[in-house]
C-alpha cells in the first residue's frame, strides 16, 4: 500500500490519525478547569507543531542518515519565509504558488552552501555551516534592508528586500498582479487556497469542551503527512541506503571507488528544501517573515527536536518537535498565581514552599526544564522518545509472555 511495506503503513496511519484528531487529542481538560492551561488544542500552536514538525523530518534526511551535522538549518528557513511573502507581495494570496517558490529557492540556496560547507566534515562541516546561517541573518537584517536608490513608486523597496529587523510585510500598496490587491473593505487579503483562507476556523462545543478546526491547521498537517510520506520513502530507498553507509564508514566507502559526496549534497539540498517548506508555511499562516527564523538559535532547536525524539528515527523528530513546542507556549505561561492556584489546599507554609520549588522549572525558567530532559535522554535514552517508548512496549510484551507461558503450563493429573 502507497509502495511501503505493512510496518511503514501502519505508522503513516497511526500519524495521520493523531495530526487529523488532534483538536480533540490536545484538548484533554474542559474549558473551566484548573487544568485548562494544559490544552494545547489552538490553531495556532497546532500549526507550529506540524510546521516544526516537517522542519525535524527534513533536518533528519541529513544528520540522522548522513551523519553530517548541520547548524545553519534555521537559514532554509528563512529564505523560504522570505520567498513565499515575495510571492504574496507580487503575484496573489494563494498558498500553493507561494510554497512553490520557497521550495525552489531554498533548494537553491542548500545546493550553493551544502556545495561548499561538504568540502569538509565533522565539526569544520557543522561551523562552516553556522557560519553561512549567521552571514544570511546578517544580509536579511542589516544588508538587504537597505534600499540603495530610494523607495520605488509602490513602495515595494522601502524596506529593502527583508524589510530589516521590522520583518516583510504585506501592505496595501503590494500589485498583486495575479490576485486582488485589497478586500471588499480596503484591507489586506490574506492567505487562502483557491478561496479557503488560512485564518478560518470553526468551533464545536461538546458540554464544557470547545474544539477548533482551522483550515491552516488541517492544510498544513496534510502537507506535513506528504512530507512525512516521502520521508519513508527516502529512508526505505536505496538511496537512503547509501545516506546510511556514508555516516557508517565514508571513508571505506570512498576506498571502495564510491563518490559519496554527491549523494551527502542531494541530502543536504532534501533537507534544505524541507526546511524551505516550513518557512513558507510560516509566512502562509502568518504574513510575515523576519530575520530572526535565521538566527543561530534556530538552528540549535532542530538540533533539540531530532534528539530529543530520536535521531534516524522516522517518527522520532515529530515528537521531539511537539515536545519542545509545547514546552515553549504552554509551560513557559505557568506563573507563581497558577502555581498558587494549583497548591492552595497545602497549608500556607508548605504551599509556598512547593510554589517555590517548582517556579524556577516553569514560566521563564521553562528552558532548564527542557535542558533536563535533553541531559537525561542523552545520558539514559540515546535513541530519545521512540527508544522510550520502544522500551515500555518491549517490557509489556514480555509481561504477556510470561503470562502466556503460565497459562499453557498443564498441571499433572492425580
Amino acid at each position: 500500500m502507497f509502495g511501503l511495506a505493512k510496518k511503514d503503513v501502519t505508522l503513516l496511519l497511526i500519524v495521520a490519525a493523531l495530526t487529523m484528531l488532534a483538536p480533540f487529542i490536545l484538548n484533554p481538560f474542559p474549558v473551566d478547569s484548573a487544568m485548562a492551561q494544559f490544552n494545547a488544542g489552538y490553531p495556532d500552536l497546532m500549526q507550529r507543531f506540524v510546521i516544526f514538525g516537517i522542519f525535524a523530518i527534513g533536518f533528519n534526511i541529513l544528520f540522522g542518515l548522513t551523519g553530517y551535522l548541520s547548524f545553519g538549518h534555521a537559514a532554509f528557513i528563512g529564505v523560504g519565509s522570505y520567498a513565499a511573502m515575495w510571492m504574496f507581495k507580487l503575484f496573489g494570496m494563494n498558498v500553493l504558488p507561494a510554497l512553490t517558490l520557497a521550495v525552489v529557492m531554498s533548494g537553491l540556496f542548500a545546493l550553493l552552501i551544502g556545495y561548499v560547507s561538504l568540502r569538509r566534515s565533522g565539526i569544520y562541516f557543522s561551523i562552516l555551516t553556522l557560519a553561512f546561517a549567521q552571514m544570511s541573518y546578517a544580509l536579511a537584517y542589516s544588508v538587504l534592508a537597505t534600499d540603495m536608490d530610494g523607495p520605488d513608486e509602490q513602495g515595494l523597496l522601502q524596506k529593502g528586500l527583508t524589510g530589516g529587523e521590522t520583518g516583510l510585510q504585506l501592505t496595501l500598496q503590494d500589485p498583486r498582479i495575479l490576485g486582488q490587491q485589497t478586500t471588499a473593505d480596503g484591507g489586506i487579503p490574506v492567505p487562502n487556497l483557491f478561496g479557503l483562507e488560512m485564518r478560518s476556523a470553526t468551533e464545536m462545543v461538546m458540554g464544557d469542551w470547545v474544539f477548533t478546526f482551522s483550515a491552516g491547521y488541517y492544510f498544513s498537517a496534510v502537507v506535513m503527512l506528504i512530507a512525512f510520506y516521502l520521508s519513508i520513502r527516502i529512508f526505505r530507498s536505496p538511496f537512503g541506503m547509501m545516506l546510511r553507509a556514508i555516516k557508517c564508514n565514508n571513508t571505506r566507502m570512498t576506498y571502495t571507488g564510491l563518490n559519496a559526496r554527491p549523494y551527502a549534497l542531494a541530502a543536504f539540498v532534501i533537507s534544505g528544501m524541507y526546511a524551505g517548506l516550513a518557512g513558507g508555511l510560516m509566512a502562509s499562516m502568518d504574513p510575515l517573515a523576519g530575520p530572526e527564523r535565521m538566527f543561530w538559535t534556530a538552528s540549535g532547536e532542530v538540533v533539540l527536536m531530532t534528539i530529543l525524539g530520536g535521531v534516524g528515527t522516522l517518527i522520532g523528530p515529530v515528537l521531539g518537535a511537539g515536545v519542545i513546542k509545547y514546552m515553549e507556549n504552554i509551560v513557559s505561561k505557568i506563573n507563581s498565581d497558577i502555581l498558587h492556584s494549583w497548591f492552595a489546599f497545602l497549608p500556607d507554609g508548605l504551599e509556598d514552599l512547593v510554589v517555590t520549588m517548582i517556579y524556577p522549572f516553569v514560566g521563564k525558567g521553562w528552558h532548564l526544564t527542557l535542558g533536563l530532559m535533553f541531559m537525561l535522554v542523552v545520558i539514559f535514552l540515546p535513541g530519545g522518545l521512540v527508544e522510550g517508548g520502544q522500551r515500555v512496549a518491549r517490557l509489556f510484551r514480555r509481561k504477556k509472555a510470561k503470562e502466556g507461558k503460565k497459562s499453557t503450563q498443564s498441571t499433572p493429573a492425580e
